[in-house]
C-alpha cells in the first residue's frame, strides 16, 4: 500500500497563488461573485468525468471511453425525452415526471450495460485497459454518429430543463450534485470494503489475489461505476446545453487524466484522493477563466494547464527526495491507500 498523505495543502496553496495572480492582473474583474459562479458552473461535467477517470486509474487501469459513454447515455435519454418511446407504442407526453424518469432509467441502463461490458473485457479477457476502452470508445462514438447522423437531439420538456436552473446559497445546483458525488466517492474509496479492495488491486493485483480479493469482480465493479458516473455527467450536460450530441465534450478526455494526476492520483494505480482532484479542478478552471478574461488565445489555457502539471510533478519529486534525506517519510502502512 502507498502512503495516503493528508489534506492537499500544496494544491490549496497553488490555488491561492493562481487566484492572487489573476486578481493582480485583472483588478476589479476577476475577484467577483460573477467569476466565482462562472467557475462553479463550468466544473461539474468535467469534474464527474474526471472522477470516472480517477476511479479507473486507482484500479491500475484507465478509461478512455468516459466522454463517449457520457454522450451515448445522453443520446439515449434525449431520444426518450423527445418522444422516442412513441415508436414503441408508449405515450408519456402528458406525464412529464414519468417521461423524465423513463429517460433517466434509459440512460442508466445504457451506462450499466456499457460499464459491465468494459469491465468484463478488462477482467476476463486480460486485455489491457487502454486497448479495451479505446475499442469501446470507438464503438460508442461510431454508433452514436451513425444513429444520429452526427446531428444533436434537442427540444427537451421545460420540466427537465428546470432541474438544472436552481441555485442554493448562490451556487448552481449542478455544482452541488458534483460536490455530493465527490463526498460519496471519497467515502466509498476510503471507508468501504470494496473501495479499499479497488486500491489494493491497483497497488498490487497479485498480492490482492493472495489476500483473498476477487480482483475480477473488483475490476468489473470499477468500470461499471465509472460509466455510471459518466451517466450523471451526461445528465448535467443535457441540462446545461438543452441538447445531446455525439460530439460534446470531446476535448475533455485528456483533461480528465490531467486533473486526476494533478490531484494526486498515482497513474500506476493504488492511490487517489478525491479531495485533491476537487482542488485540482478548481485550479484548472480558475486558469481557464482568468485567461478568458484576459482575452488571450484559448490555446494558452492548455499550455498553462500543462505547465501546472509539470510544475506539480517536479515539486512532488523534490519534496519526496527532501523527505527521504531528512528521514521524515512515514511508514507506507500507516494509513489506508485511498483517503477521501
Amino acid at each position: 500500500m502507498k502512503r495516503a498523505g493528508g489534506a492537499p495543502w500544496g494544491l490549496l496553496a497553488l490555488l491561492a497563488l493562481v487566484c492572487a495572480v489573476f486578481t493582480l492582473l485583472l483588478p476589479g474583474r476577476f475577484a467577483t461573485l460573477g467569476t466565482l459562479q462562472s467557475v462553479l458552473m463550468q466544473i461539474p461535467e468535467l469534474g464527474l468525468l474526471a472522477l470516472a477517470q480517477m476511479l479507473a486509474l486507482v484500479s491500475g487501469g484507465i478509461n478512455l471511453a468516459v466522454v463517449a459513454s457520457a454522450n451515448m447515455a445522453g443520446l439515449a435519454m434525449a431520444w426518450v425525452l423527445v418522444g422516442g418511446l412513441g415508436a414503441l407504442g408508449i405515450d408519456l407526453s402528458g406525464h412529464a415526471g414519468l417521461l423524465i424518469l423513463a429517460a433517466l432509467a434509459a440512460g442508466a441502463m445504457v451506462s450499466l450495460l456499457a460499464g459491465l461490458a468494459s469491465g468484463w473485457l478488462v477482467a476476463s479477457v486480460n486485455a489491457h485497459p487502454i486497448l479495451v476502452t479505446l475499442g469501446t470508445m470507438s464503438l460508442f462514438n461510431g454508433l452514436c454518429v451513425w444513429l444520429t447522423r452526427g446531428r444533436p437531439i434537442s427540444g427537451f420538456p421545460e420540466a427537465f430543463q428546470a432541474l438544472g436552473a436552481g441555485q442554493w446559497l448562490g451556487i448552481p445546483a449542478p455544482f452541488w450534485v458534483f460536490a455530493a458525488t465527490c463526498a460519496a466517492l471519497g467515502l466509498y474509496l476510503g471507508r468501504t470494503r470494496h473501495g479499499l479492495a479497488i486500491c489494493m488491486a491497483g497497488s498490487n493485483a497479485e498480492a490482492a489475489r493472495f489476500a483473498g480479493i476477487d480482483t475480477r469482480r473488483v475490476l468489473i465493479g470499477v468500470y461499471t461505476l465509472s460509466t455510471l458516473l459518466c451517466w450523471v455527467a451526461a445528465v448535467l450536460m443535457m441540462l446545461r446545453f438543452n441538447s445531446a450530441s455525439a460530439g460534446y465534450a470531446q476535448s475533455y478526455l485528456l483533461v480528465t487524466v490531467l486533473a486526476a494526476i494533478l490531484g494526486g492520483t498515482d497513474p500506476m494505480g493504488g492511490f487517489g484522493k478525491v479531495g485533491g482532484l476537487f482542488v485540482a479542478l478548481l485550479i484548472l478552471q480558475v486558469i481557464s477563466s482568468g485567461v478568458n478574461l484576459l482575452g488571450a488565445n484559448a490555446h494558452l489555457t492548455q499550455a498553462l494547464w500543462g505547465a501546472t502539471m509539470i510544475a506539480a510533478m517536479a515539486a512532488r519529486h523534490l519534496l519526496a527526495r527532501w523527505r527521504g534525506r531528512t528521514g521524515r517519510q512515514r511508514p507506507s502502512t500507516s494509513t489506508p491507500p485511498c483517503p477521501p
